[in-house]
């Protein structure tokens, strides 16, 4: 209970000494009064941070149990967490799932030891192979028969390592090929038309013949200034030739077929190297390649 009496009081935070009014009374002042205030919370905020760091600090996961969770084979193998859930989603880590834990057998990841230590010292090897092949611009222009602009272009759009040196710009070879071996035609396509011809057999226009290639997807392949599209797919396409039977399956199908999980098909895809395309929302993988692949085995 306050008193309006006057007593002799030490303020408590510029501890200097007034005469007070009230018992209730700190601060000599507004400014002292705020000032105390701020020192207040500041060590409130303190207090409340070792609390959470004293909390955060955990004991060491057992790493000697006989299963043990993805954060901890992590930390077992050294790696991170994104790499261990990529290696159980292409079914390279077997998993046992228990209602919502997942879990991972400790001999299972002794004995893939050696594809991880693989695995780094490959990806370690990519990563400091320097580029030491290069082509200049007119190299490029000749061999693949593009022009300049285009050139800087699609370097840019793909990455392609490059360096300049006394004025002229120099492009990493290996990157270079590897993006027109991507873009090169089928080889099996052994005919093609031109766009005149296409526009004396179907009466289509040049704008007409562009949106039609690239509405059905038409393979396409470059001499020069001249371009080629593939007769048999423009022939199916307008319907002059018969469809050719579904050479891809979806990934529903091929898990129906072969009886596998969609993790399993992945890996195998990618372990494999069989091939994949995109339409729309679909993924579809090659029909001949993954049948070859996953056949039953003939003896005899």
């Amino acid at each position: 209970m306050s008193s309006r009496i006057d007593i002799q009081k030490r303020f408590k935070w510029c501890n200097a000494v007034f005469i007070a009014h009230k018992t209730t009374t700190e601060y000599c002042s507004h400014r002292c009064a705020n000032l105390a205030y701020k020192d207040r919370v500041r060590k409130q905020r303190i207090e409340s941070l070792q609390h959470k760091l004293g909390k955060s600090i955990k004991t060491p996961p057992n790493l000697n149990k006989e299963y043990l969770t993805p954060s901890e084979v992590a930390e077992l193998l050294n790696i991170g967490r994104t790499s261990i859930y990529r290696y159980i989603r292409n079914g390279v880590i077997k998993v046992i799932r228990i209602e919502r834990k997942t879990l991972i057998r400790k001999a299972d990841i002794e004995d893939m030891t050696d594809f991880f230590v693989q695995e780094a010292e490959n990806k370690q090897s990519k990563e400091k192979a320097p580029i030491t092949d290069f082509y200049t611009t007119a190299e490029v222009k000749e061999k693949y028969h593009v022009n300049e602009s285009w050139i800087f272009l699609v370097a840019k759009k793909n990455n392609i390592p490059r360096t300049f040196n006394r004025g002229k710009t120099y492009w990493s070879k290996k990157h270079m090929d590897a993006y027109f071996a991507k873009k090169a035609p089928n080889p099996d396509i052994t005919e093609w038309y031109n766009t005149q011809q296409m526009q004396e057999k179907f009466g289509m226009t040049l704008s007409a013949i562009y949106t039609f290639v690239s509405k059905n997807d038409i393979p396409k392949k470059k001499e020069g200034i001249m371009v080629y599209y593939s007769k048999k797919h423009v022939d199916i396409a307008k319907g002059v030739a018969p469809p050719k039977e579904p050479q891809y399956y979806t990934v529903a199908e091929a898990m129906e077929k072969f009886n596998l999980t969609r993790d399993q098909l992945y890996h195998y895809a990618k372990y494999h190297n069989i091939p994949k395309v995109k339409k729309g929302k679909y993924t579809l993988i090659s029909k001949p390649e993954l049948e070859k692949l996953l056949e039953a085995p003939k003896i005899g």
